[in-house]
């Protein structure tokens, strides 16, 4: 039989980062920046990406995936913080609670699963330079970003569910300023034990798989890296791998504090801090990485900027 949600919990309130006036209100402004700069940040790089035809391979395809989804990120959970800190209204109704989780794990586990497929794409381009348009053709862009998107969404369907079938009958404080999977499953009166250890499982194997793709293609990245002669070419298989290496480090990090752990050790002051670094600073250092070490996008940004003063003036 189908299991039916018998939770007497109709909304949940979120905690929040603080209760004093002054702090909420210097938080809002401060994250508000955030927010319009991610927003300008990644909506730039695409506009550029899709303006500019000398962007049109494999590599700035992916990449624009990633502000796409750098873009959907904190949106997902920054307005309502907004909201909360300028008119303390913390209260989320319990559909809103899983709608927020759901687009949430698919956003940050599609986004592993991009990563993965971005390192793979590296490495055909340094190790087969010849053969990479036959191998990484614009069929297999397209198939490789949609099967991303696709398994993001089926593992957070599947998350989903298994926290918002339980059965939550007393407290609905979410300790934290968005709903997360940690946070929630604390509030439940149901044994979570068993949904923990499946949500481990699954997000261990597919995290794991798409960890070891990356892995494996930057080490034989290296490997051919320090095989070349020239060091013209090394330097420049560096830079090119260098942005996309410095946004899995970060976001690995960040995400692996969050969710590779049982609930028992959840720590609300910590995970804060670690949710603000995935979920607001790192969609706005993506954008910022990629345009600064990257000199095809430098250039495309300096046309589009020209660009538009042109029209400006006339």
């Amino acid at each position: 039989m189908q299991r039916v949600n018998l939770s007497m919990v109709s909304e949940f309130v979120l905690v929040g980062l603080s209760d004093a006036p002054e702090v909420r209100f210097f938080l809002f402004v401060l994250f508000l920046i955030v927010y319009l700069a991610t927003m300008a940040g990644n909506i730039t790089i695409l506009v550029a990406m899709s303006t500019d035809t000398r962007l049109h391979n494999p590599m700035y395809f992916f990449l624009g995936n990633l502000s796409l989804l750098d873009i959907l990120c904190p949106t997902i959970t920054v307005p309502k913080m907004l909201e909360a800190l300028l008119l303390e209204n913390k209260v989320i109704s319990f559909t809103g609670c899983m709608l927020q989780l759901f687009f949430l794990i698919d956003v940050v586990g599609t986004e592993i699963f991009l990563l993965a497929v971005m390192a793979y794409d590296r490495y055909v381009a340094i190790c087969h330079p010849l053969q990479y348009v036959n191998i990484v053709s614009l069929r297999l862009c397209a198939h490789l970003a949609i099967g991303t998107w696709v398994v993001g969404f089926f593992n957070s369907l599947l998350h989903t569910s298994l926290v918002f079938t339980l059965f939550f009958c007393d407290s609905n404080e979410v300790d934290q300023y968005y709903c997360d999977i940690p946070p929630v499953l604390t509030l439940s009166c149901s044994p979570t034990y068993s949904r923990e250890l499946v949500t481990l499982v699954v997000a261990g194997v597919l995290g794991s798989a798409a960890f070891v793709v990356t892995l494996v293609s930057y080490l034989y990245i290296l490997v051919a890296i320090l095989s070349m002669s020239s060091s013209e070419s090394r330097h420049k298989a560096f830079s090119t791998c260098g942005s996309h290496l410095m946004v899995v480090c970060l976001f690995y990090g960040t995400t692996i504090c969050t969710y590779v752990r049982p609930s028992s050790t959840y720590s609300p002051n910590q995970d804060r801090i670690v949710s603000m670094l995935y979920g607001t600073l790192t969609p706005l250092l993506n954008p910022i990485i990629y345009s600064l070490r990257n000199k095809e996008v430098k250039c495309a940004l300096r046309r589009l900027i020209s660009q538009v003063r042109t029209a400006l003036r006339r």
